[in-house]
């Protein structure tokens, strides 16, 4: 049996065993600057000064702190400021630029440490059983389908005049959160799939085709290919789809370099890279590095797989996670005396706002090809 838990519960189950694990990943270096592009972008998330200056006042002591007080300012002090210049759906955190990493494109700052898992067996095996399950909640659902049918649209209406979009999904299972084309203003072509699980991916309505492959197999991971796999997207033409997406499964990449790369091979002149996570995976198969990060870790983890792999002409991170439900007026006391179910209607239907106003985030990190 396994099991999709939180990054918290990740850290408290596993924090001895991933220290053993991960003793070897210090870096003489760090890889990306953890704090500067937030610091530096800070007015961009949030438009309230009094917040701001709160969020400020602690970079002169420490980056770290002065990261983790930002990051606590952008999940509290009601973040507003709407991403305007690529979407109206999302929050901007930061806009990368080369200065945010160590190192200039084409280099490789990870060790294979990094990489490391608790369980590096082959993945074939992990995904040998389907999960027609969902890996993240209904609210964090509807924020990435409403994301992806703003960035759909858009490209549709500014990009390519109507013509219909080619959409690549990694790792891609039996839903894809795509929404549906009808009555919206964009047509789908061609939507390939590739995953783990062929039954997963035949019941995936989206997908017009699929491959069952291991993109951890080959290459540097130690696991031989079988015979049905491909070497990563070998399959697909130079510039074959408009958008490449990948939905809660980054975090299990053994070899990103190679897929990323391949993902810019991939894509055409001005094709968007849509890479989302939320705080849940499977403890014993995502990488070393993600379970010890935090969500501005993660988000520049993802944002130098981008930068080191190729040069893109912009690498954006957001928090693509809806705004707030309003919770419902409570009923006044007469009239609840008149009718006392008015009072169990509101209790369930604020439990409801509640519940879906403390679930999972949601981020996404986009690359925009040259």
């Amino acid at each position: 049996m396994s099991f999709l838990l939180s990054v918290s519960s990740i850290r408290i189950m596993f924090s001895l065993t991933f220290t053993l694990l991960v003793i070897d990943t210090v870096h003489s270096f760090t890889p990306y600057n953890r704090y500067s592009c937030f610091t530096k972008h800070a007015a961009l998330i949030n438009s309230n000064t009094s917040c701001m200056n709160t969020c400020t006042s602690n970079t002169r002591s420490s980056p770290t702190a002065a990261a983790t007080h930002i990051n606590t300012c952008y999940k509290f002090c009601q973040v507003t400021t709407l991403l305007s210049a690529h979407t109206n759906v999302g929050r901007l955190i930061a806009s990368f630029d080369s200065g945010d990493f160590a190192l200039p494109s084409g280099s490789w700052p990870y060790k294979p440490n990094d990489f490391n898992r608790l369980d590096n067996s082959n993945d074939g095996n992990f995904y040998e059983e389907p999960r027609f399950v969902t890996h993240i909640d209904d609210r964090a659902i509807e924020s990435l389908t409403a994301y992806y049918l703003n960035e759909f649209e858009d490209y549709s209406k500014n990009t390519v005049d109507g013509r219909p979009l080619d959409v690549l999904d990694l790792c891609s299972s039996w839903i894809s959160h795509f929404p549906d084309e009808d009555c919206h203003g964009f047509r789908f072509g061609r939507v390939v799939g590739i995953g783990m699980n062929e039954e997963e991916l035949k019941v995936n309505k989206a997908l017009t085709e699929y491959y069952q492959q291991d993109l951890n197999a080959g290459l540097d991971s130690g696991i031989e290919s079988d015979s049905t796999s491909h070497p990563l997207l070998s399959q697909f033409e130079d510039e074959s789809f408009d958008f490449v997406c990948n939905v809660v499964s980054v975090d299990y990449l053994t070899n990103p370099y190679a897929v990323f790369q391949e993902t810019h091979r991939v894509l055409r002149k001005g094709g968007r890279a849509l890479i989302s996570f939320s705080n849940r995976c499977f403890p014993t198969k995502a990488i070393a590095m993600w379970l010890q990060a935090d969500d501005i870790d993660r988000l520049t983890i993802v944002g130098s797989y981008f930068h080191y792999s190729a040069v893109w002409a912009s690498i954006d991170a957001l928090d693509i996670g809806l705004p707030p439900l309003k919770v419902p007026d409570r009923p006044k006391f007469d009239a609840i005396m008149k009718d006392p179910t008015k009072a169990f209607s509101w209790a369930a239907a604020a439990s409801a706002v509640s519940k879906a106003n403390n679930g999972d985030p949601m981020y996404l990190v986009k690359a925009v090809k040259k």
